[in-house]
């Protein structure tokens, strides 16, 4: 079986005390985080940088100690043999505005977990964001992320 590698973030910033995660609709109209295919020579952090910026035009930070997959095969693509694996990692930004790659991506929204949570189509996409909310929480106050840049 072949396999097809993209990478990418579960990303927020706050407003006051609220936490908000950059959300967004691709074309076929589901929600997710913003992800892409790797390219030659790239790491996955550096691929999940530049698809970030491609599809949101917003230069995050990656928060180190959060990595997790996803894996599903690429049958709605038309490419039963082959799998899809996805690595996430989480990521902030400050005083940026978000703008949707008009080619790829429908929308963006700064949701908050629940809001979220309650949007996505996808068991996949609510673990991940569990997992992610879960670490932010456990190592990073909602007002630490002012020193970050």
């Amino acid at each position: 079986m072949q396999q097809e590698i993209s990478c990418g973030a579960v990303v927020f910033t706050n407003f006051g005390n609220e936490r908000r995660f950059v959300i967004i609709r691709g074309k076929k109209g589901f929600y997710g985080f913003p992800k892409g295919h790797m390219e030659a020579g790239e790491t996955e952090k550096e691929t999940a940088l530049r698809e970030i910026w491609e599809e949101t035009g917003l230069h995050v930070q990656i928060i180190d100690g959060f990595r997790t997959e996803d894996e599903h095969p690429l049958i709605r693509e038309g490419k039963p043999d082959t799998m899809k694996r996805i690595i996430y990692f989480t990521a902030v930004y400050n005083d940026q505005e978000p703008r949707a790659q008009e080619s790829e991506i429908s929308e963006i929204r700064l949701w908050t977990y629940h809001e979220a949570m309650e949007a996505f189509q996808f068991e996949s996409s609510k673990r991940i964001l569990n997992e992610a909310a879960a670490f932010l929480n456990e190592t990073m106050s909602p007002g630490a992320i002012k020193q970050l840049k």
